[in-house]
Protein backbone atom coordinates (compact mmCIF):
# COMPACT_ATOMS: atom_id res chain seq x y z
CA UNK A 1 0.00 0.00 0.00
CA UNK A 2 3.05 2.56 1.06
CA UNK A 3 4.09 1.68 -2.66
CA UNK A 4 1.06 2.62 -4.23
CA UNK A 5 0.81 6.03 -2.32
CA UNK A 6 4.05 6.70 -3.06
CA UNK A 7 3.30 6.25 -6.85
CA UNK A 8 0.23 8.05 -6.76
CA UNK A 9 1.87 11.00 -4.96
CA UNK A 10 4.40 11.08 -7.99
CA UNK A 11 1.79 11.23 -10.62
CA UNK A 12 0.02 13.74 -8.89
CA UNK A 13 3.00 15.92 -8.29
CA UNK A 14 3.84 16.01 -12.06
CA UNK A 15 0.65 16.50 -13.23
CA UNK A 16 -0.83 20.00 -13.11
CA UNK A 17 -4.20 19.02 -13.45
CA UNK A 18 -7.12 16.98 -11.86
CA UNK A 19 -7.17 13.49 -12.44
CA UNK A 20 -9.87 10.91 -12.08
CA UNK A 21 -8.74 7.35 -9.99
CA UNK A 22 -9.19 5.71 -13.15
CA UNK A 23 -6.94 8.42 -14.95
CA UNK A 24 -4.52 7.52 -12.53
CA UNK A 25 -5.12 3.90 -12.23
CA UNK A 26 -4.47 3.98 -15.96
CA UNK A 27 -1.40 5.70 -15.33
CA UNK A 28 0.27 3.47 -12.82
CA UNK A 29 -1.06 0.39 -15.05
CA UNK A 30 -2.90 -0.55 -12.30
CA UNK A 31 -5.94 -2.84 -13.04
CA UNK A 32 -7.59 -2.91 -9.44
CA UNK A 33 -8.97 0.88 -9.71
CA UNK A 34 -10.40 -0.13 -6.12
CA UNK A 35 -6.91 -0.37 -4.61
CA UNK A 36 -5.89 2.85 -6.11
CA UNK A 37 -9.05 4.63 -4.86
CA UNK A 38 -8.05 3.08 -1.06
CA UNK A 39 -4.69 4.39 -1.34
CA UNK A 40 -5.89 7.72 -2.98
CA UNK A 41 -8.04 7.89 0.56
CA UNK A 42 -5.26 6.54 2.75
CA UNK A 43 -2.50 9.29 0.93
CA UNK A 44 -5.64 12.24 1.22
CA UNK A 45 -5.46 11.18 5.18
CA UNK A 46 -1.74 11.55 5.20
CA UNK A 47 -1.61 14.83 3.71
CA UNK A 48 -4.36 16.21 6.05
CA UNK A 49 -2.89 14.89 9.27
CA UNK A 50 0.65 16.72 8.66
CA UNK A 51 1.16 20.53 9.04
CA UNK A 52 2.47 20.67 5.55
CA UNK A 53 2.24 23.33 2.97
CA UNK A 54 0.41 21.11 0.35
CA UNK A 55 -2.87 19.18 -0.07
CA UNK A 56 -4.86 16.99 -2.30
CA UNK A 57 -7.96 18.38 -2.92
CA UNK A 58 -10.74 16.20 -4.77
CA UNK A 59 -13.41 18.74 -6.23
CA UNK A 60 -12.88 18.29 -9.57
CA UNK A 61 -10.81 14.93 -9.54
CA UNK A 62 -7.76 14.70 -7.13
CA UNK A 63 -4.79 17.42 -7.42
CA UNK A 64 -1.78 17.81 -5.40
CA UNK A 65 -1.88 21.97 -4.55
CA UNK A 66 -0.21 24.40 -2.19
CA UNK A 67 -3.02 24.95 0.25
CA UNK A 68 -4.55 28.36 0.24
CA UNK A 69 -3.17 29.94 3.47
CA UNK A 70 0.41 29.53 1.31
CA UNK A 71 -0.72 31.11 -1.57
CA UNK A 72 0.95 34.57 -1.19
CA UNK A 73 4.58 32.76 -1.25
CA UNK A 74 3.42 30.54 -5.03
CA UNK A 75 2.06 33.83 -6.28
CA UNK A 76 5.31 35.79 -5.40
CA UNK A 77 7.53 33.16 -7.04
CA UNK A 78 5.37 32.24 -9.55
CA UNK A 79 3.30 34.84 -11.18
CA UNK A 80 1.39 33.52 -14.14
CA UNK A 81 1.44 36.74 -16.31
CA UNK A 82 -0.74 37.38 -19.34
CA UNK A 83 -1.17 39.66 -22.26
CA UNK A 84 -4.33 41.40 -22.76
CA UNK A 85 -5.55 39.67 -25.76
CA UNK A 86 -4.55 36.49 -23.71
CA UNK A 87 -6.68 37.30 -20.43
CA UNK A 88 -9.37 38.19 -22.62
CA UNK A 89 -9.52 35.23 -24.22
CA UNK A 90 -9.08 33.31 -21.25
CA UNK A 91 -12.56 35.11 -19.39
CA UNK A 92 -14.23 33.78 -22.78
CA UNK A 93 -13.53 30.39 -21.77
CA UNK A 94 -14.32 30.94 -18.44
CA UNK A 95 -17.61 32.36 -19.28
CA UNK A 96 -18.59 30.32 -22.06
CA UNK A 97 -17.17 27.25 -20.96
CA UNK A 98 -17.44 24.36 -22.07
CA UNK A 99 -16.60 26.62 -25.13
CA UNK A 100 -15.60 24.61 -28.73
CA UNK A 101 -12.29 25.91 -29.65
CA UNK A 102 -14.03 26.67 -33.12
CA UNK A 103 -16.45 28.78 -31.83
CA UNK A 104 -13.68 30.58 -29.29
CA UNK A 105 -11.93 31.61 -33.04
CA UNK A 106 -15.00 32.97 -34.31
CA UNK A 107 -15.57 35.45 -31.16
CA UNK A 108 -11.69 36.16 -31.03
CA UNK A 109 -10.14 35.69 -34.15
CA UNK A 110 -7.52 33.58 -35.35
CA UNK A 111 -5.22 34.52 -33.08
CA UNK A 112 -6.99 32.25 -30.26
CA UNK A 113 -5.21 29.44 -31.40
CA UNK A 114 -2.27 30.82 -30.17
CA UNK A 115 -3.71 31.92 -27.45
CA UNK A 116 -5.32 28.50 -26.02
CA UNK A 117 -1.56 27.16 -26.62
CA UNK A 118 -0.33 29.32 -24.52
CA UNK A 119 -3.13 28.85 -21.58
CA UNK A 120 -2.89 24.90 -22.02
CA UNK A 121 1.14 25.87 -21.16
CA UNK A 122 0.22 27.79 -18.41
CA UNK A 123 -2.52 24.84 -17.49
CA UNK A 124 -5.14 27.88 -16.90
CA UNK A 125 -7.87 25.91 -19.48
CA UNK A 126 -7.75 22.04 -20.54
CA UNK A 127 -8.88 20.71 -23.71
CA UNK A 128 -10.41 17.59 -24.66
CA UNK A 129 -11.82 16.29 -28.10
CA UNK A 130 -15.78 16.87 -28.67
CA UNK A 131 -18.22 14.26 -29.74
CA UNK A 132 -18.03 14.41 -33.60
CA UNK A 133 -13.60 15.02 -33.06
CA UNK A 134 -13.76 17.75 -35.33
CA UNK A 135 -13.00 20.86 -32.71
CA UNK A 136 -11.93 20.40 -29.18
CA UNK A 137 -14.41 22.01 -25.92
CA UNK A 138 -11.99 23.97 -24.07
CA UNK A 139 -12.79 24.87 -20.07
CA UNK A 140 -10.76 26.42 -17.41
CA UNK A 141 -8.99 23.85 -15.11
CA UNK A 142 -8.35 23.85 -11.07
CA UNK A 143 -5.38 25.90 -11.61
CA UNK A 144 -7.40 28.88 -13.11
CA UNK A 145 -9.62 29.12 -10.24
CA UNK A 146 -6.88 29.12 -7.85
CA UNK A 147 -4.61 31.47 -9.16
CA UNK A 148 -8.02 34.00 -9.45
CA UNK A 149 -8.81 32.57 -6.08
CA UNK A 150 -12.78 31.74 -7.28
CA UNK A 151 -14.58 29.67 -5.21
CA UNK A 152 -17.80 28.22 -7.04
CA UNK A 153 -18.58 28.30 -10.78
CA UNK A 154 -18.47 30.52 -13.68
CA UNK A 155 -21.56 32.02 -13.24
CA UNK A 156 -20.77 33.34 -10.22
CA UNK A 157 -17.44 34.49 -12.10
CA UNK A 158 -20.01 35.64 -14.54
CA UNK A 159 -22.11 37.99 -11.63
CA UNK A 160 -18.81 38.65 -10.20
CA UNK A 161 -17.80 40.46 -14.20
CA UNK A 162 -21.26 42.51 -14.27
CA UNK A 163 -21.49 43.22 -10.98
CA UNK A 164 -17.78 44.48 -9.94
CA UNK A 165 -16.78 45.61 -13.32
CA UNK A 166 -19.91 46.31 -15.30
CA UNK A 167 -18.34 43.90 -17.75
CA UNK A 168 -21.27 43.00 -20.39
CA UNK A 169 -20.73 39.61 -22.33
CA UNK A 170 -20.13 41.52 -25.59
CA UNK A 171 -17.37 43.27 -24.27
CA UNK A 172 -15.25 40.25 -24.32
CA UNK A 173 -15.24 39.49 -28.09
Amino acid sequence: MEQLKARIEAVLFTTAQALSIKEIADILNEEDVDKVEEAMLDLIMDYASREGALEIDDENGYILQVKEEHMDIVEKLCPVELKPAVLRTLSVIALKEPIRQTDLKELRGSNAYEHVQELLEKGLISRTKDKNGRSYNLKTTPKFAEYFKLKGDTRSLAKLLEIDKGVKDNELS
